[in-house]
């Protein structure tokens, strides 16, 4: 029983192979960013989960840093050994967690907040979170995604997510498992987690659908990416806003 765990890890161990916790004060441990505006993505020390920064995501209708569909701000993390096909076989754990402002909006089609994107131009990322209307999701299975986990969507307090996934794109090798606050939600699940001969990168911060007029708002903490479970998990600590 994992209840009384959380994730974010305290202690460095070698089974973490990436942070993306912001603690640098900055958002140089990412790859890439992709931000229509500077005050788009902020890295700031008002609401955090752990540590001393968090990021906080703004998305405005409009917002195309990219040549893409719907608008977005985001942060691109690329593992090199899960790119070019090399993935198929690996097993990792991710850990972070999510606040999503008092004044998110609820709108009745999608908006990630979180996405494992594949190298390949079509189709659907291999995996997914996001809200949709006044429900969290997780989709997982490009070619064949299916919603494997739905909450209802909490404004306000803080989110903490462990995946454990083992990437393949052969049903019968690829799996899912993930903790949702301490709980496990979803049982180690086999699956189709890549397209074949596909890579996936991480991307983090909002995209949504660009018919949503209102401003959304989302912060981030804690990212990281181990081998070993207890990596990602510490002592449970309450969910709850930090104050401003």
């Amino acid at each position: 029983m994992l209840s009384s765990l959380l994730l974010l890890p305290t202690v460095a161990s070698a089974s973490v192979l990436w942070k993306g916790d912001f603690e640098t004060g900055n958002m140089s441990q990412w790859n890439k960013v992709e931000m229509v505006n500077s005050n788009r993505l902020l890295v700031e020390a008002d609401r955090v989960r752990e540590g001393s920064y968090a990021m906080r995501v703004q998305v405005d209708q409009g917002d195309k840093p990219i040549q893409a569909s719907g608008n977005r701000n985001e942060l691109v993390y690329v593992d090199a050994s899960l790119m070019n096909g090399g993935g198929e076989g690996a097993e990792r754990y991710y850990a972070w967690s999510t606040l999503f402002d008092e004044s998110y909006p609820s709108a009745a089609t999608w908006q990630v907040f979180t996405q494992w994107h594949h190298t390949g131009l079509t189709g659907s990322p291999p995996m997914e979170f996001y809200v949709y209307g006044e429900e969290l999701r997780m989709r997982v299975g490009g070619e064949r995604a299916q919603d494997v986990w739905k909450a209802p969507l909490q404004r306000g307090v803080w989110n903490d997510f462990v995946v454990h996934v083992k990437w393949s794109a052969n049903p019968n090798v690829g799996f899912v498992e993930m903790f949702h606050n301490g709980q496990q939600v979803v049982p180690l699940t086999p699956m189709a987690t890549l397209y074949p001969g596909q890579g996936v990168y991480v991307k983090q911060g909002l995209y949504r659908n660009e018919t949503i007029a209102p401003q959304g708002v989302v912060f981030h903490d804690g990212f990281t990416v181990a081998t070993d479970l207890a990596d990602v998990f510490t002592p449970a600590q309450p969910a709850t806003a930090a104050a401003r």
